[in-house]
Protein backbone atom coordinates (compact mmCIF):
# COMPACT_ATOMS: atom_id res chain seq x y z
CA UNK A 1 0.00 0.00 0.00
CA UNK A 2 1.07 3.16 -1.01
CA UNK A 3 0.25 6.64 1.24
CA UNK A 4 0.79 10.32 0.06
CA UNK A 5 0.66 12.27 3.25
CA UNK A 6 0.49 16.01 2.02
CA UNK A 7 0.82 18.76 4.37
CA UNK A 8 -0.68 22.38 3.02
CA UNK A 9 1.25 24.31 5.61
CA UNK A 10 -0.58 26.26 7.16
CA UNK A 11 -3.99 25.95 6.07
CA UNK A 12 -5.94 26.61 8.75
CA UNK A 13 -9.89 25.96 8.55
CA UNK A 14 -11.00 28.13 11.69
CA UNK A 15 -10.05 29.28 15.08
CA UNK A 16 -9.62 26.24 17.33
CA UNK A 17 -11.89 26.51 20.83
CA UNK A 18 -8.78 27.92 22.67
CA UNK A 19 -7.48 30.44 20.19
CA UNK A 20 -7.99 33.09 22.86
CA UNK A 21 -5.28 31.54 24.42
CA UNK A 22 -2.73 32.18 21.83
CA UNK A 23 -3.98 35.79 20.89
CA UNK A 24 -5.80 34.42 17.73
CA UNK A 25 -9.37 34.76 18.26
CA UNK A 26 -11.72 34.92 15.21
CA UNK A 27 -8.20 33.38 12.89
CA UNK A 28 -9.49 31.72 9.70
CA UNK A 29 -7.26 31.27 6.91
CA UNK A 30 -9.48 29.60 4.59
CA UNK A 31 -12.22 32.06 5.03
CA UNK A 32 -9.66 35.12 4.36
CA UNK A 33 -8.17 33.72 1.44
CA UNK A 34 -11.43 32.46 0.01
CA UNK A 35 -12.47 35.83 -0.61
CA UNK A 36 -9.77 36.76 -3.06
CA UNK A 37 -10.19 36.75 -7.05
CA UNK A 38 -7.79 34.61 -7.11
CA UNK A 39 -9.30 31.43 -5.22
CA UNK A 40 -10.42 28.59 -7.42
CA UNK A 41 -10.29 25.07 -6.07
CA UNK A 42 -13.01 23.20 -7.69
CA UNK A 43 -11.20 19.60 -6.98
CA UNK A 44 -11.05 20.19 -3.10
CA UNK A 45 -14.64 21.40 -3.03
CA UNK A 46 -15.58 18.57 -4.91
CA UNK A 47 -13.64 16.16 -2.26
CA UNK A 48 -15.75 17.66 0.13
CA UNK A 49 -13.72 20.71 1.86
CA UNK A 50 -16.77 23.15 2.37
CA UNK A 51 -18.53 19.86 4.22
CA UNK A 52 -15.87 20.13 7.00
CA UNK A 53 -17.65 20.99 10.19
CA UNK A 54 -17.48 25.08 10.77
CA UNK A 55 -15.76 25.67 7.47
CA UNK A 56 -17.36 29.06 6.55
CA UNK A 57 -17.94 31.12 2.85
CA UNK A 58 -17.47 27.67 0.92
CA UNK A 59 -20.08 25.72 -1.21
CA UNK A 60 -20.88 22.16 -0.38
CA UNK A 61 -20.31 19.27 -2.53
CA UNK A 62 -23.94 17.24 -2.75
CA UNK A 63 -21.93 13.97 -3.03
CA UNK A 64 -18.23 14.50 -1.60
CA UNK A 65 -15.43 12.12 -3.00
CA UNK A 66 -13.38 11.66 -0.01
CA UNK A 67 -13.72 11.11 4.01
CA UNK A 68 -13.45 14.65 5.39
CA UNK A 69 -13.16 15.96 8.65
CA UNK A 70 -11.32 18.53 10.86
CA UNK A 71 -8.87 18.08 13.58
CA UNK A 72 -7.69 19.79 16.86
CA UNK A 73 -4.33 20.12 17.89
CA UNK A 74 -3.77 19.07 21.70
CA UNK A 75 0.06 20.22 21.65
CA UNK A 76 0.65 23.13 23.58
CA UNK A 77 2.20 25.18 20.33
CA UNK A 78 0.89 26.28 16.97
CA UNK A 79 4.32 25.88 14.91
CA UNK A 80 5.15 24.03 12.30
CA UNK A 81 7.90 21.39 14.46
CA UNK A 82 4.73 20.85 17.22
CA UNK A 83 1.88 20.27 14.58
CA UNK A 84 4.00 17.70 12.32
CA UNK A 85 5.34 16.25 15.78
CA UNK A 86 1.64 15.30 16.84
CA UNK A 87 0.57 14.32 12.94
CA UNK A 88 2.93 12.05 13.25
CA UNK A 89 1.99 10.97 16.62
CA UNK A 90 3.69 13.24 19.48
CA UNK A 91 2.07 15.08 21.35
CA UNK A 92 4.17 18.27 22.92
CA UNK A 93 2.20 19.04 26.18
CA UNK A 94 4.56 22.13 27.09
CA UNK A 95 5.15 24.78 24.49
CA UNK A 96 9.38 25.36 23.40
CA UNK A 97 10.61 28.77 24.75
CA UNK A 98 10.22 31.82 22.52
CA UNK A 99 12.33 34.98 23.38
CA UNK A 100 9.88 38.04 22.76
CA UNK A 101 13.15 41.00 23.98
CA UNK A 102 15.80 38.50 22.17
CA UNK A 103 18.39 35.90 23.06
CA UNK A 104 19.99 35.97 26.57
CA UNK A 105 23.89 37.03 26.74
CA UNK A 106 24.69 33.37 27.59
CA UNK A 107 23.03 32.16 24.65
CA UNK A 108 24.46 34.86 21.98
CA UNK A 109 28.21 34.93 23.21
CA UNK A 110 28.34 30.98 22.80
CA UNK A 111 27.15 31.33 19.44
CA UNK A 112 29.53 34.30 18.66
CA UNK A 113 32.19 31.78 19.91
CA UNK A 114 31.12 28.98 17.83
CA UNK A 115 31.10 30.58 14.13
CA UNK A 116 33.74 33.58 15.01
CA UNK A 117 31.20 36.24 13.94
CA UNK A 118 29.40 39.02 15.78
CA UNK A 119 25.59 39.00 15.95
CA UNK A 120 22.93 41.73 14.73
CA UNK A 121 19.62 42.60 15.64
CA UNK A 122 18.87 39.73 18.34
CA UNK A 123 15.05 40.50 18.28
CA UNK A 124 11.99 39.92 17.51
CA UNK A 125 11.80 40.75 13.68
CA UNK A 126 9.78 40.13 10.20
CA UNK A 127 12.27 38.55 7.77
CA UNK A 128 11.81 40.53 5.23
CA UNK A 129 12.16 43.87 6.98
CA UNK A 130 15.37 42.76 9.11
CA UNK A 131 17.20 42.14 5.92
CA UNK A 132 16.40 45.51 4.84
CA UNK A 133 17.22 47.10 8.35
CA UNK A 134 20.41 45.10 8.99
CA UNK A 135 21.96 44.05 5.62
CA UNK A 136 24.04 46.47 4.70
CA UNK A 137 26.00 46.33 7.88
CA UNK A 138 26.03 42.69 7.84
CA UNK A 139 27.41 42.89 4.74
CA UNK A 140 30.18 45.48 5.70
CA UNK A 141 31.17 43.28 9.10
CA UNK A 142 30.51 39.99 8.37
CA UNK A 143 28.33 39.89 11.24
CA UNK A 144 25.22 37.35 11.30
CA UNK A 145 21.86 38.60 11.63
CA UNK A 146 20.14 36.79 14.20
CA UNK A 147 16.50 37.83 14.87
CA UNK A 148 13.45 35.44 16.22
CA UNK A 149 9.65 35.44 15.98
CA UNK A 150 6.38 34.88 18.45
CA UNK A 151 7.53 31.34 17.02
CA UNK A 152 10.30 29.29 19.01
CA UNK A 153 12.79 29.84 16.78
CA UNK A 154 16.58 30.92 16.06
CA UNK A 155 16.96 32.30 12.67
CA UNK A 156 20.46 33.54 10.72
CA UNK A 157 20.03 35.60 8.18
CA UNK A 158 23.38 36.25 5.89
CA UNK A 159 23.90 37.51 2.09
CA UNK A 160 25.00 34.25 0.12
CA UNK A 161 28.12 36.45 -1.06
CA UNK A 162 29.57 37.15 2.64
CA UNK A 163 28.63 33.76 4.09
CA UNK A 164 27.88 31.01 1.27
CA UNK A 165 24.67 28.56 2.34
CA UNK A 166 27.04 25.51 3.55
CA UNK A 167 28.72 28.07 5.82
CA UNK A 168 25.20 29.01 6.88
CA UNK A 169 24.11 25.72 7.55
CA UNK A 170 27.36 24.50 9.49
CA UNK A 171 26.42 27.94 11.39
CA UNK A 172 22.55 26.50 12.02
CA UNK A 173 24.40 22.87 13.01
CA UNK A 174 26.63 24.87 15.61
CA UNK A 175 23.60 26.80 17.33
CA UNK A 176 21.52 23.88 17.53
CA UNK A 177 23.97 21.99 19.72
CA UNK A 178 24.31 25.42 21.75
CA UNK A 179 20.15 25.74 21.85
CA UNK A 180 19.46 23.10 24.22
CA UNK A 181 17.74 22.08 27.43
CA UNK A 182 15.71 25.47 29.06
CA UNK A 183 17.15 27.19 25.15
CA UNK A 184 15.29 24.42 23.60
CA UNK A 185 13.88 26.32 20.78
CA UNK A 186 11.86 24.38 18.02
CA UNK A 187 14.28 25.23 15.00
CA UNK A 188 17.02 26.88 13.87
CA UNK A 189 16.55 28.30 10.63
CA UNK A 190 18.82 29.46 7.83
CA UNK A 191 17.54 32.56 5.82
CA UNK A 192 20.39 33.36 3.00
CA UNK A 193 19.56 36.50 1.10
CA UNK A 194 21.28 37.75 -1.86
CA UNK A 195 21.24 41.49 -3.72
CA UNK A 196 22.44 44.61 -3.12
CA UNK A 197 21.44 47.77 -0.87
CA UNK A 198 17.61 48.64 -0.49
CA UNK A 199 17.23 45.93 -2.40
CA UNK A 200 17.89 42.61 -0.77
CA UNK A 201 15.80 39.01 -1.08
CA UNK A 202 15.81 36.04 0.28
CA UNK A 203 16.65 33.06 -1.23
CA UNK A 204 15.32 29.34 -1.50
CA UNK A 205 18.00 28.16 0.06
CA UNK A 206 16.53 27.88 3.24
CA UNK A 207 16.69 25.21 5.89
CA UNK A 208 15.38 24.22 9.16
CA UNK A 209 17.70 22.02 12.11
CA UNK A 210 15.08 20.80 14.31
CA UNK A 211 15.06 19.30 17.98
CA UNK A 212 14.81 15.42 17.37
CA UNK A 213 11.39 14.04 18.76
CA UNK A 214 11.48 13.31 22.45
CA UNK A 215 9.90 9.49 21.66
CA UNK A 216 9.60 7.53 18.32
CA UNK A 217 7.19 8.85 15.65
CA UNK A 218 5.16 7.05 12.79
CA UNK A 219 8.21 7.49 10.64
CA UNK A 220 10.31 5.84 12.87
CA UNK A 221 7.90 3.02 13.37
CA UNK A 222 6.86 3.07 9.68
CA UNK A 223 10.88 2.51 8.59
CA UNK A 224 11.60 0.24 11.44
CA UNK A 225 8.78 -2.02 9.76
CA UNK A 226 10.49 -2.25 6.59
CA UNK A 227 8.26 0.45 5.22
CA UNK A 228 9.65 2.96 2.92
CA UNK A 229 9.25 6.69 4.23
CA UNK A 230 9.85 8.97 1.54
CA UNK A 231 9.72 12.68 2.13
CA UNK A 232 9.73 15.51 0.27
CA UNK A 233 10.35 19.15 1.07
CA UNK A 234 11.28 20.21 5.25
CA UNK A 235 9.61 16.76 6.72
CA UNK A 236 13.40 15.85 6.89
CA UNK A 237 14.95 19.17 8.72
CA UNK A 238 11.54 19.42 10.94
CA UNK A 239 12.15 15.25 12.01
CA UNK A 240 15.70 15.68 12.15
CA UNK A 241 16.72 13.49 9.75
CA UNK A 242 15.05 10.37 11.70
CA UNK A 243 12.70 7.68 10.28
CA UNK A 244 13.25 8.83 6.61
CA UNK A 245 14.25 5.92 4.14
CA UNK A 246 14.90 8.95 1.07
CA UNK A 247 14.44 12.67 1.42
CA UNK A 248 13.98 15.24 -1.46
CA UNK A 249 14.74 18.69 -0.73
CA UNK A 250 12.64 21.00 -2.41
CA UNK A 251 12.52 24.75 -2.96
CA UNK A 252 8.87 25.54 -3.54
CA UNK A 253 5.58 24.10 -3.75
CA UNK A 254 6.06 23.49 -7.64
CA UNK A 255 9.31 21.62 -7.20
CA UNK A 256 7.47 19.59 -4.32
CA UNK A 257 4.33 19.17 -6.17
CA UNK A 258 6.72 17.95 -9.33
CA UNK A 259 8.98 15.53 -7.06
CA UNK A 260 5.92 13.82 -5.56
CA UNK A 261 4.42 13.20 -9.19
CA UNK A 262 7.87 11.15 -9.78
CA UNK A 263 7.39 9.44 -6.70
CA UNK A 264 3.85 8.19 -7.83
CA UNK A 265 5.37 7.16 -10.65
CA UNK A 266 7.46 4.70 -8.85
CA UNK A 267 6.97 1.48 -6.90
CA UNK A 268 7.41 1.65 -3.32
CA UNK A 269 5.39 0.36 -0.06
CA UNK A 270 4.66 3.23 3.10
CA UNK A 271 4.54 6.63 3.29
CA UNK A 272 5.34 9.56 0.88
CA UNK A 273 4.72 12.55 3.66
CA UNK A 274 4.94 15.71 1.81
CA UNK A 275 5.55 19.22 2.90
CA UNK A 276 4.39 22.32 0.22
CA UNK A 277 6.05 25.34 2.67
CA UNK A 278 4.96 28.20 0.19
CA UNK A 279 1.73 29.02 1.60
CA UNK A 280 2.99 29.58 4.79
CA UNK A 281 6.44 31.05 3.90
CA UNK A 282 5.74 33.60 1.56
CA UNK A 283 2.31 34.28 1.98
CA UNK A 284 0.65 33.41 5.39
CA UNK A 285 3.89 35.45 6.93
CA UNK A 286 3.57 38.40 4.76
CA UNK A 287 0.02 38.58 4.96
CA UNK A 288 -0.89 37.95 1.45
CA UNK A 289 -4.17 37.00 0.72
CA UNK A 290 -3.88 37.04 -3.00
CA UNK A 291 -0.41 34.76 -3.19
CA UNK A 292 -2.27 32.69 -0.68
CA UNK A 293 -5.10 32.08 -2.63
CA UNK A 294 -3.20 31.66 -5.97
CA UNK A 295 -1.03 29.42 -4.50
CA UNK A 296 -4.21 26.89 -3.14
CA UNK A 297 -5.68 27.40 -6.25
CA UNK A 298 -2.55 26.08 -8.09
CA UNK A 299 -2.72 22.75 -5.70
CA UNK A 300 -5.90 22.15 -6.35
CA UNK A 301 -5.38 22.58 -10.47
CA UNK A 302 -2.40 19.83 -9.35
CA UNK A 303 -4.57 17.33 -7.39
CA UNK A 304 -5.54 15.81 -10.40
CA UNK A 305 -2.66 14.77 -11.65
CA UNK A 306 -1.38 12.99 -8.88
CA UNK A 307 -4.80 11.12 -8.28
CA UNK A 308 -4.56 9.52 -11.61
CA UNK A 309 -1.11 7.88 -10.56
CA UNK A 310 -3.03 6.28 -8.24
CA UNK A 311 -3.60 2.73 -7.95
CA UNK A 312 -6.35 0.78 -6.39
CA UNK A 313 -4.73 0.49 -2.76
CA UNK A 314 -3.65 3.81 -2.60
CA UNK A 315 -4.13 6.57 -0.57
CA UNK A 316 -3.95 10.24 -0.54
CA UNK A 317 -4.22 12.20 2.75
CA UNK A 318 -4.49 16.33 2.61
CA UNK A 319 -4.36 18.02 5.78
CA UNK A 320 -1.94 21.03 7.78
CA UNK A 321 0.16 21.42 10.69
CA UNK A 322 -1.72 24.44 11.98
CA UNK A 323 -2.99 28.40 10.66
CA UNK A 324 -1.34 31.74 9.38
CA UNK A 325 -4.20 33.75 8.56
CA UNK A 326 -2.70 36.24 6.24
CA UNK A 327 -5.45 38.91 6.79
CA UNK A 328 -5.21 39.16 10.05
CA UNK A 329 -3.15 41.72 11.99
CA UNK A 330 -0.41 39.73 12.54
CA UNK A 331 2.01 38.18 10.86
CA UNK A 332 2.52 35.36 12.81
CA UNK A 333 1.19 31.38 12.74
CA UNK A 334 -2.89 31.22 14.34
CA UNK A 335 -4.15 28.24 16.08
CA UNK A 336 -7.14 26.91 13.87
CA UNK A 337 -8.44 23.65 13.73
CA UNK A 338 -7.01 22.11 10.49
CA UNK A 339 -8.85 19.87 7.47
CA UNK A 340 -8.56 16.30 7.01
CA UNK A 341 -9.70 14.84 3.43
CA UNK A 342 -8.73 11.45 2.44
CA UNK A 343 -9.23 10.37 -1.17
CA UNK A 344 -8.56 7.31 -2.72
CA UNK A 345 -10.78 4.55 -5.10
CA UNK A 346 -11.26 2.46 -1.79
CA UNK A 347 -12.12 5.72 0.32
CA UNK A 348 -15.92 5.26 1.65
CA UNK A 349 -16.84 9.50 1.39
CA UNK A 350 -18.37 10.39 4.94
CA UNK A 351 -18.24 13.10 7.24
CA UNK A 352 -15.80 12.10 10.35
CA UNK A 353 -16.53 14.86 12.07
CA UNK A 354 -14.43 16.67 14.48
CA UNK A 355 -10.97 14.65 15.66
CA UNK A 356 -9.46 15.22 18.69
CA UNK A 357 -5.52 15.31 17.70
CA UNK A 358 -3.31 15.64 15.03
CA UNK A 359 -2.50 12.32 15.82
CA UNK A 360 -5.41 10.88 14.24
CA UNK A 361 -3.48 10.54 10.57
CA UNK A 362 -0.91 8.95 12.44
CA UNK A 363 -3.10 5.99 13.79
CA UNK A 364 -4.61 5.76 10.80
CA UNK A 365 -1.67 5.52 8.57
CA UNK A 366 -0.08 3.05 11.20
CA UNK A 367 -3.21 1.13 11.32
CA UNK A 368 -3.76 1.11 7.33
CA UNK A 369 0.13 -0.39 7.12
CA UNK A 370 -0.66 -2.93 9.58
CA UNK A 371 2.25 -1.02 11.88
CA UNK A 372 2.10 -1.88 15.52
CA UNK A 373 2.11 1.41 17.21
CA UNK A 374 1.04 2.76 21.07
CA UNK A 375 -0.50 6.05 19.81
CA UNK A 376 -3.63 6.88 21.67
CA UNK A 377 -6.19 8.48 19.50
CA UNK A 378 -8.12 7.41 17.45
CA UNK A 379 -8.29 6.45 13.65
CA UNK A 380 -10.17 7.10 10.37
CA UNK A 381 -8.91 3.65 8.70
CA UNK A 382 -12.48 2.51 8.50
CA UNK A 383 -13.17 4.97 6.01
CA UNK A 384 -10.85 3.04 3.69
CA UNK A 385 -12.57 -0.48 2.44
CA UNK A 386 -9.28 -2.63 3.62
Amino acid sequence: MRIFLIILDSLGIGAAPDAEEFGDGGANTLLSISRSKNFHIPNLLAAGLGNIDGVLGLPRAEQPTAAYARLRELSRGKDTTVGHWEIAGVVSTSSFPTYPDGFPDEVIEEFKKATGRGVLANKPYSGTKVIEDYGDEHVRSGDLIVYTSADSVFQIAAHEDIVPPEQLYEYCRKARTILTGKHGVGRVIARPFVGKSGGYTRTARRRDFSLPPPEDTMLDLIEKSGFSVISVGKIKDIFAERGISVSNITHSNAEGMTKTLEIAKSDFSGLCFVNLVDFDMLFGHRQDVDGYAKALSEFDAWLPKLTELCREDDLVIISADHGCDPADESTDHTREYVPCLMLGERVKPQNLGTGHGFGIIAKTVCELLGVENQFNFESFANAFDK
